[in-house]
């Protein structure tokens, strides 16, 4: 785990410093980039959430296809996750997990990112890119495992969603450092 968040930091140390020296004198011109990311992200986010609704009624029906007892006591709304371990109740809780741990992480990443964009927009938007790749394999990993979660790493991108977070956190605390700093945003 230290050589992992080691590993971070120093991609992003190195990456913001290639970036101050070779990168564009007026990084607001670069703002956008990571902007569009991050929206981009959240619109997915809502689509993969969809799955999530069409997943809850599909292993409802099977379930009471299946005799599984209470299926609309434990399948139904206002449920987040089914209750019980059947095969069914396994697979739409994946399902929705996958859904839920991108709200574990995007708040974050979207904070680091915005405040990392300001001074480095080449790294921050490089940064969530690696971020945004790693967590859409996750997650559907995570969705089409059919309730065997060591899945979700089944997409060699899936890992990369930590790297592009940790990153991110880096590059929006030398940020938020070069700030205080300077006083103004350059």
């Amino acid at each position: 785990m230290a050589s992992f968040l080691f590993k971070s930091a120093g991609v992003a140390l190195g990456a913001t410093y290639v970036e101050k020296l070779y990168g564009p004198k007026d990084p607001e011109n670069l703002f956008g980039a990571t902007t569009v990311l991050l929206i981009g992200t959240g619109l997915w986010s809502v689509l993969h959430g969809m799955k999530v609704g069409k997943a809850r009624s599909k292993y409802m029906e099977l379930a009471t296809k299946d005799g599984e007892e209470d299926v609309e006591h434990r399948y139904a709304l206002p449920n987040l996750y089914v209750q019980g371990i059947s095969k069914h109740a396994r697979a739409f809780n994946a399902i929705q997990r996958s859904h839920q741990h991108i709200f574990e992480t995007f708040p974050q990443l979207a904070l680091s990112a915005m405040v990392g964009a300001l001074n480095f927009p080449i790294t921050a938007a490089l940064s969530t890119l690696v971020y945004v790749a790693g967590r859409v394999a996750f997650s559907n990993g995570y969705a089409n495992s059919e309730g065997d979660v060591s899945k979700r790493y089944s997409s060699k991108l899936a890992p990369y969603m930590w790297y592009g977070l940790l990153v991110n956190f880096a590059v929006g605390i030398v940020s938020s450092i070069k700030i205080i700093a300077s006083k103004k945003i350059s």
